[in-house]
């Protein structure tokens, strides 16, 4: 705690954040997917900004709102969350960790691709089940429009990839 203010320092903030999940995907959150950019506090005021996976983001509006209470429950008088789309984000930044849960979570992650989303779309994606490339795309869409729909030919799971970004 700020021993003048007696409100989270920014550190806390970013701990948190931890416990704000995606509502598409539970088992990450919002710092995990490098979606919560930047805090920022003025006196008894927070501000985060955060880049959404695409501008379009079902899930944007839920995030929004559960960090703006996860910030109030911190005890700050108000708190705003901020879009910025500039760097754009990109699943080149997820952790290791990050995609071992999104493995165990059912959900293929994407190869790094340095900027060439096509190189890793004519790549076959890995089976979160059983790490096979023998697999098909079945629908270029998924649940959420940063998903495609995949089927595994060695252990026959259908399966869901996530989309590079």
């Amino acid at each position: 705690m700020n021993e003048v203010t007696g409100l989270p320092t920014i550190p806390q903030i970013w701990e948190a954040l931890e416990g704000v999940k995606d509502p598409e995907i539970p088992v990450v959150s919002v710092v995990e997917l490098n979606v919560a950019r930047q805090v920022e506090v003025e006196g008894s005021h927070v501000r985060v900004t955060i880049t959404p996976t695409f501008a379009g983001c079902p899930a944007l509006s839920a995030m929004r709102d559960e960090i703006r209470r996860t910030l109030l429950d911190l005890g700050f008088e108000t708190a705003e969350v901020s879009l910025k789309f500039d760097p754009p984000w990109t699943t080149d930044d997820l952790s290791q960790e990050t995609l071992a849960r999104l493995r165990q979570f059912g959900l293929s992650p994407p190869a790094k691709h340095g900027g060439n989303v096509r190189l890793v779309l004519e790549q076959p994606a890995a089976c979160p089940y059983c790490g096979s490339e023998d697999t098909e795309v079945k629908n270029d869409f998924g649940s959420t429009a940063c998903r495609s729909i995949h089927f595994c030919n060695n252990c026959h799971q259908p399966f869901e990839a996530f989309k590079p970004l």
